[in-house]
């Protein structure tokens, strides 16, 4: 199994941007995903997470209403879109395939490279 992020970038503050995550291996369906992001000094955070079928989606408080978690599975590829960005969305965003347990994501150990995302004030 592989992830593969792509599409970040710089923007300026208010500004939107698509990250899109590329897997291969014949399960991607059957498993719930997730993007994080990790910034300079910062822990790695859950930003968002969906379930295998792409009908189930939770966000971090901090992007609620700002981003869009999606899949398609067809094209074994999860998106983010991010609106309204502030330069506190600045970090390097990685893809991760998991699983939900009582509501809860877990990570499996498997990730991509990530894609780094500037946001400039």
């Amino acid at each position: 199994v592989q992830l593969v992020e792509s599409g970040g970038g710089l923007v300026q503050a208010g500004g939107s941007l698509r990250i899109s995550c590329a897997a291969s291996g014949s399960t991607f369906s059957i498993n719930a995903m997730g993007w994080y992001r990790q910034a300079p000094g910062k822990q790695r955070e859950l930003v968002a997470s969906i379930t295998g079928g792409g009908g189930s989606a939770n966000y971090a408080d901090s992007v609620k209403g700002r981003f869009t978690i999606s899949r398609d599975n067809a094209k074994m590829t999860m998106y983010l879109q991010m609106n309204s960005l502030n330069p506190e969305d600045t970090a390097v965003y990685y893809c991760n395939r998991g699983r939900y347990q009582s509501g809860t994501y877990y990570p499996y150990d498997i990730w991509g490279q990530g894609t780094q995302v500037t946001v400039s004030s």
